[in-house]
């Protein structure tokens, strides 16, 4: 079987591009919340908000901050959840978040917590080409600052906080090819379906 994949956080990554792009104040959460709301969003494959290709234009330093202070607000949380929630309402899907297995669907039948030392996670980010737009030449220890900082907002907002979810299989990628990790997470995926807990493979 195969599975649609989500990333959820270029939803969010999205609509801060989209009100950068509408002259939205940050700071305004009412006027986010209605454009998290009503924005026509495409995030499977392509990133697109209201028509734009916005697939390399979120995944800068700028988007990165915005990004972070548009996920604090509530109201903005509640609008992407429900579209989220629509996604996966028929199963067969694969959904990236940090909220997922918590807030968004936490009765999936899998769970993953991938997570890596904050090292490994900056040396990461720092040789990804997807995230180098805009940010030049950055040291590791400005990488590592940054995803410092992102870590603190999450794990300390009011509304759908950083955490392991309940009954998430942690999995330490720190120093682990890719296709390793996959190999282990679909083994897990494999046990679980052999024991007849369906088809959905939700996890966060």
């Amino acid at each position: 079987m195969s599975y649609r994949h989500i990333d959820t956080g270029a939803m969010y990554r999205a609509i801060a591009w989209l009100a950068g792009h509408d002259g939205i104040d940050l700071t305004d959460e009412g006027l986010i919340a209605a454009l998290a709301a009503s924005a026509a969003l495409d995030v499977n494959g392509t990133i697109r908000v209201n028509g734009h290709d916005v697939t390399v234009a979120i995944r800068t330093p700028e988007i990165d901050r915005a990004a972070a202070v548009v996920a604090r607000y509530p109201a903005v949380r509640a609008a992407l959840v429900r579209r989220q929630r629509d996604y996966g309402r028929e199963g067969g899907i694969v959904m990236e978040g940090r909220d997922i297995g918590s807030v968004v669907f936490p009765d999936a039948d899998v769970k993953i917590y991938l997570d890596a030392s904050p090292d490994e996670r900056a040396r990461r980010r720092a040789t990804d080409e997807a995230h180098a737009i805009g940010r030049g030449v950055a040291g590791l220890q400005t990488v590592a600052d940054a995803l410092a900082t992102r870590d603190t907002l999450d794990r300390t907002r009011t509304v759908s906080p950083l955490t392991q979810a309940e009954g998430a299989v942690y999995i330490d990628t720190t120093g682990v090819p890719i296709a390793d990790v996959v190999e282990q997470v679909m083994g897990i995926v494999a046990q679980k379906r052999a024991k007849g807990t369906g088809q959905r493979a939700e996890g966060s």
